[in-house]
């Protein structure tokens, strides 16, 4: 009989219209390591990490960007706080990113890479 398969870990791929400029979003503004990239010149794919999450980076040609969905991404983490409080003098917050408790039982603060796509950090309350 067949083991079960067991999931280990998800590597959400985000579009970009810019990897290089996401590369270096990532790296330099919220402290994530470049693991690999297709070309050093004009990558048109890469991946970024930091702890146990990995997530990879794809162009998009801008004449199709209106059609490209970007997604929201949730990150589940300890110590909110102490990250909201790393990214705060980044310069990655928008006018409305606050750290809150939500009614969902989390605590979290959320904003936008240079892409558009969602990023929110949580911790659960419970």
């Amino acid at each position: 009989m067949t083991a079960p398969a067991q999931f280990l870990a998800v590597h959400p791929i985000l579009p970009t219209k810019d990897v290089l400029t996401s590369i270096d979003f990532y790296v330099q503004k919220l402290g994530f390591e470049l693991r690999f990239q297709d070309s050093a010149e004009k990558p048109g794919y890469a991946g970024v990490a930091r702890g146990n999450v990995e997530i990879h980076l794809q162009w998009h040609d801008p004449s199709e960007w209106e059609s490209v969905e970007r997604p929201q991404i949730r990150f589940s983490i300890e110590g909110v706080d102490s990250l909201f409080e790393e990214y705060r003098d980044k310069g990655v917050f928008h006018a409305n990113t606050d750290l809150r408790d939500t009614g969902w039982g989390t605590r979290e603060f959320a904003f936008f890479d240079p892409s558009m796509n969602g990023l929110v950090f949580f911790t659960d309350l419970s």
